[in-house]
């Protein structure tokens, strides 16, 4: 899965650094770039890519205009023998992390399209990269994973695929550090999150930084529904487990008294697999009006998934683990027959669960680091793990397919 960003809305995006204590916890990384990328209006920095990776090549766009600057600069990767192209960033083992990777082609290599190539976490395939349609529609795209560091680095790496015909490329990377509660029904030692959608309904505005302190993007969802409200501004969320930002509840979509409320959401068609969903509401009246309860049930795909929700001026949030999903999705929120007012909508969450691809046995791979340690020149690829994802193993490296594989030969 990944994401759309228009090119005139990604110049007005709240961007950060780590350094910064007013800022998240993280790196922002401009590929390619030579200087820190600085964006006027906010201050704040991106940083070069030297130190993150050995490998590739950097080049600058001959096209700017109306650019985000870390969308003026890139990394390519030309080498055809190496079977990856890592980048390394230092990690706290245990702490849970989101991975953006941001891309806009540019036409950098004299091409009309750009190429499609896989990208990996850890060992694990996280997704096909292919921007090639929002590229022609004068977008540039993202992708973000939600996962948990199991040692004290996390790499984050590009790879060719059969579909691959010229050099695979990066223009940022982001890694922002998440509160330990967030998302915590999932369990990260054997699952990430992968962002298929995070959107805030009733609005046209993006939530990001610095209303949103972990830097996650609440884009706007809009459909046929026209019953738009907005609440009043004062809203604590610091005790929802995964602290969505107050502005989230800001606005919302509602139907009228006793009128069930249809949201198409999200406005793509989903592979059939499990997902996390989170949903979130908050009733718009003012408390001291607030004498009559909005109570309605949540049903998504026709199945029940909450029954007899109370909404209050407080907020609440309800979420499922592990939820099939495939096609397109419709949430249905049916109200109370006793309710006196209609139900409502603010925002939702939802993540495709991705199984971890494991990691080869530890004296294999240690043994394989002190050999790489040995030669002056060892191939590019030789770092982080030697057999994992099979496909991408390290170059002349061959590795059984046992669950915990261990090199074979070399």
């Amino acid at each position: 899965m990944y994401l759309s960003i228009f090119l005139p809305w990604l110049l007005c995006i709240p961007l950060f650094v780590h350094s910064s204590p007013h800022e998240p916890t993280g790196l922002l990384i401009s590929c390619g770039s030579e200087t820190k990328q600085m964006v006027p209006d906010t201050g704040v920095t991106y940083i070069p890519d030297d130190g993150f990776t050995l490998v590739g090549n950097k080049t600058a766009l001959e096209t700017k205009d109306k650019l985000l600057p870390i969308l003026t600069t890139l990394r390519y990767f030309p080498d055809t023998a190496a079977r990856k192209y890592f980048y390394t960033f230092q990690a706290i083992k245990g702490s849970k992390y989101l991975v953006r990777t941001i891309y806009y082609y540019g036409g950098f290599d004299g091409g009309k399209e750009p190429p499609v190539f896989d990208q990996i976490v850890g060992g694990t395939k996280w997704s096909v990269v292919n921007t090639t349609e929002d590229y022609a529609n004068g977008l540039s795209s993202y992708y973000e994973i939600i996962f948990v560091a199991s040692i004290k680095t996390l790499s984050v790496c590009l790879a060719r695929n059969n579909h691959t015909v010229s050099s695979p490329f990066i223009s940022a990377i982001e890694v922002i550090s998440l509160d330990d509660s967030m998302y915590n029904s999932t369990d990260f030692g054997a699952h990430a999150l992968i962002t298929v959608a995070r959107s805030r309904f009733g609005n046209e505005d993006t939530i990001s930084f610095p209303e949103d302190p972990y830097y996650r993007l609440w884009q706007p969802f809009e459909d046929d529904n026209e019953g738009v409200v907005s609440s009043q501004p004062s809203l604590s969320t610091s005790d929802f487990w995964n602290k969505p930002p107050p502005e989230a509840f800001a606005t919302g979509v509602t139907s009228s008294t006793g009128k069930k409320l249809d949201v198409k959401w999200p406005p793509v068609s989903l592979p059939s697999t499990r997902y996390h969903i989170s949903l979130y509401f908050r009733d718009n009246r003012l408390p001291k009006t607030t004498r009559t309860w909005r109570v309605f049930s949540v049903a998504v795909n026709g199945e029940t998934f909450y029954n007899n929700l109370n909404v209050t001026t407080d907020g609440v949030s309800v979420y499922a683990a592990e939820w099939p999903l495939s096609g397109q999705t419709l949430i249905s929120l049916t109200p109370d027959a006793k309710s006196s007012i209609g139900p409502l909508i603010n925002a939702g969450e939802i993540y495709q669960i991705m199984p971890l691809g494991g990691q080869t046995l530890v004296q294999d791979a240690m043994a394989m680091e002190e050999i790489s340690r040995s030669f002056d020149n060892p191939p590019s690829d030789w770092t982080r793990d030697p057999c994992l994802p099979h496909e991408n193993s390290w170059t002349g490296v061959t590795c059984s397919n046992e669950k915990t594989p261990r090199v074979t030969s070399l």
